[in-house]
């Protein structure tokens, strides 16, 4: 049986809201509230699949709710109905503008109320589903380019899936201990954790004697080398161009070609310094790093975990941002344990 879709009605009113409740109640989970900030409150623990909203509340109104609904990657796909006493063309359309899906007259009969509710929630299974096939489809492609960047550099192996775990970690520790979350909360972590995979992906455009060679590059080799973030944007442009610029190939196109930059601006290919990093690039960096120290090379041993945590502590505030780093060093423990993990999984 499938489980019932939970409803948000939020009205300053009583009487609207227990209308909408009586009209909702058979067939949908509904959840009443009488403010904007009850309906925020009540988000903290319940995922609605719908959000009726009045427009005209006080304190928060229905305008103002919704802004910050949309600037929320937490609540920004909620589908969203306006509640309105009186509906002008210029508020329609302001509204459509900030993503509303349509407007329910007040007062309302019980047919079109649980209609229109009805109407929308088929809308948004077809679009969930279609939107997961995508999602599927996106994925493979990426791995398979990730793959064929690991493969051709035999000398990293596995740093493409070690590195998104360490992204992964850090972007939600970052999260919970408040750093840079002004912008974190605009964020779709799942695409972005899937694009931190290709930052890597100009590789492919760096010769074979240079990428295997066995010993360290001379500083001609290295200076191609370092060519591979901008032709990793090179790269990630010329499939924006064939597929739509996505808002993954942004992140991945941000990862590509900011990894290198240092917080104090001697980083590469354009010396950008501090916050001018795009914050992709500020947390690749210590995973990259990270990875690097405790991988074993042809021409260095592995450092130990301790050894590799203390270096990236040293350079907080010349190589690494130093709040990305504090929560770093919080959750070191968990990147030993990816390592930890890997190597038992060799055995």
């Amino acid at each position: 049986m499938n489980e019932l879709k939970t409803i948000f009605v939020v009205d300053d009113s009583l009487l609207y809201l227990e209308s909408a409740r009586q009209a909702l109640k058979d067939k949908y989970n509904v959840v009443t509230l009488q403010s904007a900030t009850d309906m925020f409150e009540a988000l903290n623990t319940v995922e609605p699949d719908l959000i009726v909203l009045d427009i005209i509340m006080p304190e928060i109104d229905g305008i103002e709710a919704l802004k910050k609904l949309k600037a929320d990657i937490r609540y920004m796909s909620i589908p969203v109905i306006f509640l309105t006493g009186k509906k002008d063309e210029e508020t329609e359309a302001y509204g459509f503008e900030l993503g509303v899906v349509d407007f329910i007259t007040k007062p309302f009969s019980k047919a079109v109320f649980t209609n229109r509710i009805k109407t929308h929630l088929d809308i948004e299974d077809v679009i969930r589903d279609r939107t997961e096939t995508l999602l599927r489809l996106r994925g493979g492609l990426v791995s398979v380019l990730a793959s064929m960047v690991e493969n051709r550099d035999s000398l990293t192996g596995r740093h493409i899936e070690r590195t998104t775990k360490y992204i992964e970690i850090l972007l939600e520790a970052m999260y919970e201990n408040d750093v840079y979350t002004d912008e974190l909360i605009t964020w779709d972590f799942d695409s972005t954790i899937l694009s931190a995979r290709l930052h890597d992906i100009g590789k492919i455009a760096v010769t074979d004697l240079i990428l295997n060679k066995p010993e360290r590059l001379t500083e001609s080799e290295y200076a191609i080398m370092k060519t591979h973030t901008i032709e990793g944007e090179r790269l990630i442009d010329a499939i924006v161009k064939e597929s739509g610029d996505a808002l993954f190939l942004r992140n991945a196109k941000l990862f590509a070609g900011s990894h290198h930059e240092r917080w104090d601006g001697t980083g590469y290919p354009r010396g950008l310094k501090g916050t001018d990093i795009p914050l992709q690039g500020r947390v690749m960096a210590i995973a990259d790093v990270y990875d690097a120290l405790v991988s074993e090379r042809p021409y260095k041993s592995a450092f130990s975990h301790e050894k590799a945590v203390s270096i990236i502590l040293n350079d907080a505030g010349s190589h690494f941002d130093p709040l990305i780093v504090d929560v770093f060093h919080k959750t070191s423990d968990i990147f030993s344990r990816v390592i930890h993990d890997e190597s038992d999984g060799d055995r």
